[in-house]
């Protein structure tokens, strides 16, 4: 290598060192993912912050990997799409942005110097703030406004400066930032912890300037582009067709569920979508098919796999192919329920979900009604409370499990409506469904922004058919702010937080002024909680228990309610939902 080729190597980023920069950011905050779940304010079994951010990374990690001869653009490109349809959580969604303003600024080149860098970061921190309503200091935008802030600063010196230098500089200034912002933010500070989406985000660039320095970063685990699958916080369930397992093979009429990405060449046009459509439908059903100016993500049940990836291919590249033979997973299924015949009951309210979702599958015949209702939540008692009251697909999700973008677009599509209402049901997933509802033009998507399930019936209730999208959605959200939610669970570690210390294993009574309630008896650290909700304007008190709280434990803490507060209305309804022993709302 001659003298200036050496230069050149030193002060640039071609594509190919793009890539693994990249892998090597994503595989490093995979490595430390529940370092930074553990640096949650509060000391609740539902962290998730680097869980969410490592989904929304690796999402974009597998599309990069796929790139064997990578430029700028395509590289670009998988990014940026990946971590949009990837994201989780309102860290993800944020990260995700990050990358769409910095994938932005980078297309049209060959190689980047730090120039393009600098100004690839100002755009991505501009990206990002843009697309949070109310942005707080403190965070994970603090931290990348700090790094970005600094990249200029070294631009502006005219001092010469190789790649790895100016990197690394921008790296340590982010780790003072991150240092500093339990200053910017209180509730860090009384926790004792930085950031958690910022420390995500400098994992990140850690893990790409080690690839730079030639120490890439490889994921300890056997696949990275996987999900992480340490024990979920509540039971997975397939929705693939378990409640046909009394039916004969030889009645599913498509037998493989064919799953694909086209990497368009070109946008199609809205007459080219659904054209696409029609000739998928002709050869199969069960059809999702989401499209935006550079992929189209497609789902159908289909007798010919091959048909639809070659009519696919007219349209462009073909990525993340996946073919079930529901067949033979069918005759697989029937054999292993005969052997769980103790789980007969559990199995009996996954065949209700699945005859539920099955009858929300719009068919093509089907003129779309006016409005239609998605809501995330878990728990079989709180599903069938939805369902109830009119809400036509449930995201199984909520906290631990946050839904990315791609799950709630494909739930939308799945509700036959002209205007869809959705109900995040956590703080964690507002932006998740926002940023849905930005990709999506085919329906009118209103997020109402609930932050908790009691939330979102209350608004169900209020809900006008007769008045128009714009008014509901204000009448929804306005009646968000009479309903108090209160949720119970346990600590995962030892802190002092809101005044109060606390050790692990200690009951929390958690509320939306922090924790409210502490103690080592479930019903009576609830009893506490509810106490604190309550004021002279309350009127309703309703109990949602969970999954590890029997009927007669709950209907003790009522009756103890009912005593103290006899001239409010005591309700409790079983709502099997994980982590939470009972959900409190208070009207």
């Amino acid at each position: 290598m001659t003298k200036e080729e050496t230069e050149v190597s030193l002060n640039t980023i071609d594509a190919a060192a793009l890539k693994r920069y990249f892998i090597s950011g994503a595989n490093n905050i995979n490595n430390n993912k529940e370092y930074i779940n553990e640096l949650n304010v509060f000391p609740v079994p539902d962290g998730d912050t680097g869980t969410n951010m490592t989904l929304t990374i690796m999402t974009a990690a597998a599309e990069v990997d796929k790139l064997e001869k990578p430029t700028i653009d395509s590289l670009a490109k998988a990014i940026s799409n990946g971590s949009l349809r990837g994201a989780r959580g309102n860290s993800g969604v944020i990260l995700s942005q990050l990358f769409r303003g910095f994938c932005k600024d980078i297309k049209g080149k060959d190689k980047l110097y730090p120039l393009d860098i600098a100004l690839a970061f100002s755009r991505a921190v501009d990206t990002a703030y843009k697309a949070v309503m109310k942005p707080k200091e403190g965070t994970i935008l603090t931290v990348a406004k700090g790094m970005s802030e600094k990249a200029s600063e070294i631009i502006e010196s005219d001092d010469p400066i190789d790649m790895i230098s100016f990197a690394d500089q921008i790296l340590s200034y982010g780790e003072e930032v991150l240092e500093k912002t339990p200053e910017m933010l209180p509730v860090l500070k009384e926790a004792g912890v930085v950031d958690s989406g910022g420390q995500g985000l400098v994992e990140v660039i850690r893990g790409a300037i080690l690839a730079m320095k030639g120490e890439d970063v490889t994921s300890q685990e056997r696949s990275a582009a996987a999900a992480p699958k340490a024990k979920p916080a509540f039971k997975e369930i397939n929705f693939s067709g378990s409640s046909n397992d009394h039916i004969s093979t030889a009645d599913i009429k498509f037998g493989y569920c064919t799953e694909f990405i086209i990497m368009l060449d070109k946008p199609l046009s809205d007459e080219e979508v659904e054209a696409f459509k029609e000739y998928l439908l002709s050869i199969g059903d069960s059809l999702v098919c989401v499209a935006d100016e550079e992929i189209v993500k497609v789902h159908v049940h289909t007798n010919h796999p091959g048909l639809a990836f070659e009519k696919a291919l007219g349209y462009g590249a073909l990525t993340r192919m996946k073919i079930d033979n529901m067949r033979e997973e069918h005759t697989e299924r029937v054999i292993l329920n005969e052997e769980r015949t103790k789980e007969k009951e559990k199995n009996d309210q996954f065949k209700k979900i699945e005859a539920d979702k099955a009858t929300h599958v719009p068919k093509p015949s089907e003129p779309p009604k006016k409005y239609g209702f998605v809501a995330v939540a878990v728990g079989d008692g709180i599903s069938d409370i939805l369902k109830d009251i009119g809400i036509d697909h449930i995201i199984s999700g909520g906290q631990t499990m946050n839904p990315s973008t791609e799950d709630i677009l494909s739930a939308v599509k799945q509700v036959n409506a002209e205007n869809v209402f959705v109900f995040p049901n956590n703080k964690n997933i507002v932006l998740a469904a926002t940023q849905a509802a930005n990709i999506f033009k085919e329906k009118n998507i209103i997020v109402i922004p609930t932050a908790s399930v009691p939330q979102s019936i209350s608004a169900m209730i209020e809900f006008d058919a007769e008045a128009d999208p714009e008014a509901n959605k204000e009448a929804l959200i306005s009646v968000m702010d009479t309903v108090k939610t209160g949720e119970v669970t346990y600590a995962v570690r030892d802190t002092s937080l809101d005044g109060k210390t606390i050790k692990k294993g200690d009951i929390m009574g958690i509320n939306g002024g922090g924790i409210a309630a502490v103690g080592e008896d479930i019903n009576e650290t609830t009893f506490a909680l509810v106490e604190d909700m309550v004021d002279e304007d309350s009127g309703l008190v309703t109990i949602y228990y969970g999954e590890e709280i029997g009927k007669e434990k709950a209907e003790e803490l009522t009756e103890k309610l009912s005593e103290k507060f006899a001239d409010l209305e005591i309700d409790v309804h079983y709502g099997g939902q994980p982590i939470y022993y009972y959900i409190v709302s208070v009207e």
